[in-house]
Order: structure tokens, then sequence, then C-alpha cells
């Protein structure tokens, strides 16, 4: 898993190289404030993909379009990992970490 998410760190890099960063924040604090207003976003996105208004007549699934909407949300998580020093290997340990501390809070009835 590490070197595909490696790859995806690799890709978001040559991205952001290519990028106008002018109006990008200049400190840690106001990117990942602006990163997690572009997340925010990306889902609102996503969710319009589905039938979520009970009032309205559903419409077909599109799951590409909906898989685009969640790449999206990628983009801006690797940059908000990036933009925090996390390198895959750190996503990895601290995803196993939280997800045990997860795991026992099931078992407590949490």
């Amino acid at each position: 898993m590490a070197d595909k998410l490696d790859e995806i760190f690799t890709l978001q890099k040559s991205l952001e190289r290519m990028m106008d960063l002018d109006r990008y924040p200049k400190d840690t604090e106001a990117k990942l404030s602006a990163l997690c207003t572009a997340m925010m976003h990306e889902v609102v996105e996503l969710q319009r993909t589905t039938n979520w208004k009970w009032w309205k007549k559903p419409t077909s699934f599109n799951q590409s379009e909906a898989r685009e909407e969640l790449i999206d949300i990628w983009h801006f998580l690797i940059q908000a990992s990036m933009e925090l020093g996390l390198t895959p290997d750190d996503i990895l340990k601290e995803y196993q970490r939280k997800n045990e501390i997860n795991k026992q809070r099931q078992k407590d009835g949490y």
C-alpha cells in the first residue's frame, strides 16, 4: 500500500509544482484552513451525486461522477497531509494507531 500512496504523493507534488500559488496562503494554518474549505465543497459536490433529497424525484446514480468528486477530495487531503509534513509511512502509522483507538471505542460501547 505504501508504494501506491508514495506514487500519489509524487503525483500531487508534481501537480503542486505546476500551480500558480500566488493566492495560496503562506502559513501552514491558513493553508490547512483553505484546504478544509476546498474539501468541504468537494464533499458537497460528492453528496450532490446522490439522491439525498427525499422530496425530489430520484435520478440514476452516476458512479463515475461520484468517483471523480471523491478523487478531488483526495487531492486536497493529500495536499493537507503534505502541508503537515506527513509522509505515506506517517499516514499508515497514524491510521493504524487511530484505528486501534476506534476499535477499542466500539468494544467499549462508544
